[in-house]
């Protein structure tokens, strides 16, 4: 048997050539995976979201009671009532790999957005943070106001002009820090009458009477009508309330203003008598106005998701983020639609006496 032994018969000079297109090979592939590998870790123009902790506005935090109402008599509170959040990643304040965002896109409890349909071009971190912080404030402000509401506890509200939407009416007639207090000369006391007024004048001019560093005047200002057909002043209005007795809701490092509703349905279990939720766990989201209108919020499947992995076993969702809703409930959770706090109210009752709720209104 003759055995033969593999050998490179090219001459000398060839086989050296080729050992150097190898290495040059070689070289250029670890580059690239190099260059592959530094270009995921650099920053990449993407938000992502993800299910954040949920909040028991009926419990505790740091063992203190989440919402307190000193001075006031409270009744005990079984089962869970709880806000849900949204963890951030990315935008002003910490920007995302693109490891990261691949992360997402790979993970279907996250979302991944481009930055710019989340944050105005331009918007810096302390921004953000001062926008949630604000927008925060305000709606544990409106949640007080829409229970006491609810409850039939009377408080009152002033207005004031905040700032000017683009092609405002109001602009060159009214002033930042203008209190309105009179509209056709009744007297504005909430939101609701100025609206009233506003819809009524049909684009007609309307009289205006407002405070003005101390002065009382008295300006003219035809509403324009928005593409619903509602007329408005083009203003953004601050609305200070003066409540009766004092709410203390304790909730650090949650920003913006979709904890509103359960707020609400925290304060209005604590002030009536008897267990609302009757020892269930219940979880939701929605922004919350004076009137106890349910507004809606981002990051909801999140929130569901969220929800679902602490045990709630019933999700209250806004009316309006119902197209967000379909196709992501978790498996064994009941989202229940809701447009109002009384909506709210109802569902949460229903369900806490043990009784069929089926029927209650859904996302589907």
């Amino acid at each position: 048997m003759v055995q033969h032994t593999a050998h490179d018969e090219r001459p000398a000079p060839a086989r050296r050539r080729a050992g150097r297109r190898r290495a040059v090979l070689y070289g250029s592939g670890a580059v690239a995976v190099l260059l592959g590998a530094a270009s995921l870790a650099l920053p990449a123009p993407y938000v992502v979201e993800s299910p954040g902790p949920t909040f028991n506005t009926i419990g505790e935090l740091r063992n203190k009671p989440l919402i307190d109402i000193p001075g006031r008599t409270t009744y005990p509170a079984t089962g869970e009532l709880d806000l849900t959040t949204v963890y951030v990643s990315g935008g002003p304040n910490a920007p995302v790999s693109f490891l990261e965002v691949l992360a997402g896109w790979l993970d279907p409890s996250r979302s991944v957005s481009p930055v710019e349909l989340v944050y105005p071009p331009g918007t810096t971190g302390q921004q953000v943070n001062e926008q949630n912080s604000a927008a925060m404030t305000s709606s544990q402000e409106a949640s007080v106001a829409a229970a006491f509401d609810y409850l039939g506890v009377d408080f009152s509200q002033k207005l004031s002009v905040a700032g000017f939407a683009e092609g405002s009416a109001s602009k060159d007639v009214l002033r930042v820090g203008d209190a309105i207090e009179t509209v056709n000369g009744k007297a504005v006391t909430d939101i609701e009458v100025l609206r009233g007024e506003l819809n009524a004048s049909g684009g007609h001019a309307v009289d205006l009477g407002v405070r003005r560093d101390g002065a009382r005047i008295t300006e003219k200002i035809a509403p324009k009508a928005n593409p619903e057909g509602v007329y408005q002043l083009g203003v953004a209005l601050r609305i200070d309330y003066s409540f009766p007795y004092q709410v203390k809701i304790q909730l650090d490092n949650v920003g913006g203003p979709s904890a509103g509703m359960m707020f609400a349905l925290g304060i209005i279990d604590k002030l009536t008598p008897g267990p609302m939720t009757g020892g269930k766990h219940i979880a939701g989201t929605g922004t919350i106005d004076s009137d106890g209108d349910v507004g809606p919020i981002g990051g909801i499947a999140q929130k569901m998701l969220g929800a679902a992995d602490r045990g709630a076993s019933v999700f209250l969702a806004p009316a309006e983020n119902c197209s967000e809703v379909v196709g992501h409930v978790p498996d064994g959770m009941q989202v229940v639609k809701v447009a109002t706090l009384k909506e709210a109210v109802d569902a949460v009752t229903l369900i806490g006496q043990g009784k069929d709720s089926s029927a209650l209104p859904s996302c589907s």
